[in-house]
């Protein structure tokens, strides 16, 4: 096990969480990949989830980054309700194993989970992400991103911020 590699994925998983809680949407837009992918699927039971966004359900799935950035766009201009106000939120990341690729890219599993505060609404998403990483000359780029959620019940909105 590479202990750089994995300090250096860590501390840009951790940066990423920041940008998220600081709401620096730019900043955090500019860790993806302009072709990135970013799937969240659903349950198909209790322990098998959807693999094939094209075949099932999904939360969240987004075949490029301008899913996110739409996104962003929508809550920075106040026309996505659903985030109107925003949720303050708290994102931690732990058990970060990270996997060097026979193609150069890397692989991050991580544990993860946000709490969020919305309107009196306290909440906690948790679960598991798989990263596949690009190295850049000093850092990475997020060439995809596959959430697993864990929380059987979802009592508000679900949205990128949340994970």
């Amino acid at each position: 096990m590479n202990m750089e590699l994995t300090f250096a994925v860590t501390q840009f998983l951790n940066q990423k969480s920041e940008y998220c809680d600081n709401y620096q949407w730019n900043e955090y837009l500019e860790l993806y990949d302009e072709d990135s992918l970013y799937h969240i699927p659903q349950w198909i039971d209790d322990h098998t989830y959807v693999t094939d966004p094209n075949q099932g359900m999904s939360y969240i799935y987004y075949e490029d980054r301008t899913g996110l950035e739409d996104r962003v766009f929508r809550i920075e201009t106040g026309k996505a309700a659903s985030a109107t106000p925003l949720p303050r939120t708290a994102h931690f990341i732990s058990n970060v194993r990270v996997k060097e690729l026979a193609n150069g890219l890397i692989e991050a599993k991580v544990v993860w989970q946000t709490l969020y505060n919305r309107q009196g609404l306290e909440g906690c998403f948790y679960g598991h992400a798989t990263y596949t990483l690009r190295k850049t000359e000093d850092s990475f780029r997020i060439r995809k991103q596959h959430t697993v959620l864990l929380n059987d019940k979802i009592d508000s909105v679900l949205d990128f911020y949340h994970v």
